[in-house]
């Protein structure tokens, strides 16, 4: 999937005019591409639409304007683009009570590296998680972070034959399982393989 670069972007002024509608836009793709795991955790698979819309969003609410500043951002967030061969995804624990996120936090430290997908008939394909920077600390994890997910070609010819995909979580603290996703999940990531 290609970058995006600052040719790809609206400027400031048009993206104030065009932001509702660009907004609903994404809003509705994105719809199809979130999965639930369980009650607390929940993957939002990234692509080129979404990151588009995350880097108009902080161009916008940080007012920059500047071709350094732009060239920063595009920096900080076209890694979140899938390569066309994996998925990547943010990948967030949920709890609205403080208290009781901060407590889940530091029971499910090393739940980023439990991540996993599976294509029918297939190994599982484990996250890799947090390659930009370390985001938990030997007695808790952040509520936030970002997953890359590799697949073979293998994997890719079964899922464009068909093959249904699973996914879940494998920590002692939090176990949960998907099988299989919701097919129009599966398609939605099938367009993000080339």
């Amino acid at each position: 999937m290609q970058k995006l670069t600052r040719d790809d972007l609206y400027s400031l002024e048009e993206y104030a005019e065009l932001r509702a509608q660009f907004r609903a836009e994404v809003m509705a793709h994105k719809r199809n591409r979130q999965l639930a795991l369980g009650a607390h955790a929940t993957l939002y698979f990234e692509d080129r639409l979404t990151i588009k819309y995350q880097i108009q969003e902080m161009l916008r609410v940080e007012r920059i304007f500047e071709p350094d500043g732009i060239a920063e951002e595009l920096a900080a967030y076209n890694p979140l683009i899938p390569d066309g061969s994996n998925w990547k995804a943010t990948f967030m624990l949920e709890y609205a009570d403080v208290e009781e996120r901060q407590r889940a936090l530091e029971r499910l430290v090393g739940i980023e590296d439990k991540v996993w997908l599976q294509v029918e008939g297939q190994d599982r394909i484990w996250a890799i998680a947090d390659e930009d920077l370390e985001r938990e600390t030997e007695s808790k994890t952040s509520a936030v972070h970002f997953l890359r997910l590799e697949l073979s070609s293998a994997m890719v010819e079964a899922l464009r034959t068909g093959q249904s995909l699973a996914a879940g979580i494998n920590l002692d603290a939090y176990r949960e399982e998907v099988k299989p996703v919701p097919e129009n999940l599966r398609q939605s990531l099938l367009a993000d393989l080339d």
